[in-house]
């Protein structure tokens, strides 16, 4: 472990621009693919989307969950799903589809699960979702991703030039929909728990691309004669202890939610477990090493263009 703690702290003299065609290929063979799963597989949505019944039960005693499902076998819902909370096995979280259901039915549906099981439980917790709202919290899903997605870009256009704008709305398009590609892949719950997620790993990985590119205009301006290939290279190197340490950090604690957090967390854990490996890999070979597309020293680092065309 301290090898790779020496090795990632030590200055580096890799040549990431040299991968660059391949890359380019990989970033395209990955959103090509995730597009293509999402078309025809599509996402297992929760019951914040589809509609549903959410229950959560305590006992005084550790609960038989298989002698649960086969009591609630004679309830009509669909995809009945039971899983346990926490460690000692006392309590239960019940999840039950129920996208034709109005809102009287599902309370009906409710009163019966209450009826089979008896009164032997402590029903902590009792959430219903109707069809409509689970439309509408889909719209207001996407719409949230898309304004996140343009404030980024505007910040990072405001901030530093237009050809960083176009490199960062690339990469966070990149993350998002290879994380919604795996999502849908792995056939994961998708619900606002995983909305807020990948949120944040849009966060996390913009934040990535802010320090890489802060080091890169830093560059520009100290070495002015540098060709850009070995410009973009060196502010890559520069900082790529700081991303390795970072994202290793981070990876390890949403590994742990992983791992130990249980089926409610899995989802949201899933997902920044992924956003951040991905978001590295983003912020180097998608959001920086297209830069070299561009000719970053043609605008004068201290004018400031802004979308409006007025010049500062």
């Amino acid at each position: 472990m301290m090898k790779i703690f020496k090795w990632v702290t030590k200055d580096t003299t890799i040549d990431f621009m040299k991968a660059r065609k391949f890359t380019y290929a990989l970033s395209t063979l990955m959103i090509v693919l995730s597009i293509a799963c999402i078309a025809v597989k599509g996402f297992n949505y929760g019951i914040d989307f589809s509609g549903g019944i959410l229950m959560e039960l305590k006992a005084n005693q550790k609960i038989d969950v298989e002698q649960v499902r086969k009591d609630l076998n004679t309830v009509d819902l669909e995809d009945i799903n039971i899983q346990t909370i926490g460690e000692l096995g006392d309590e239960i979280m019940i999840r039950a589809q129920a996208k034709n259901m109005d809102e009287k039915e599902q309370m009906a549906a409710v009163n019966e699960i209450k009826k089979v099981l008896g009164s032997d439980y402590e029903y902590r917790r009792v959430e219903l979702v109707g069809p409509q709202v689970g439309e509408e919290l889909k719209k207001d899903g996407v719409i949230a991703s898309v304004i996140a997605i343009l404030a980024i870009t505007a910040y990072i256009w405001f901030r530093f030039e237009w050809q960083f704008a176009i490199g960062a709305m690339v990469g966070l398009l990149h993350d998002i929909i290879t994380t919604l590609g795996v999502l849908s892949l792995l056939d994961f719950d998708f619900s606002l728990t995983t909305v807020a997620a990948i949120l944040t790993l849009a966060g996390y990985s913009v934040n990535d691309t802010v320090v890489t590119y802060d080091r890169i205009r830093e560059n520009l301006r100290k070495y002015k004669k540098m060709p850009q290939y070995e410009l973009l290279n060196k502010s890559i190197n520069d900082i790529f202890s700081r991303t390795i340490l970072t994202g290793l950090t981070t990876l390890l604690a949403s590994l742990a939610l992983l791992i130990w957090g249980g089926d409610t967390l899995r989802s949201f854990s899933f997902t920044i477990a992924w956003g951040v490996v991905v978001g590295t890999y983003s912020s180097i070979y998608v959001s920086a090493v297209m830069l070299n597309l561009f000719d970053l020293r043609k605008t004068p680092d201290e004018k400031v263009i802004n979308p409006f065309g007025n010049v500062d």
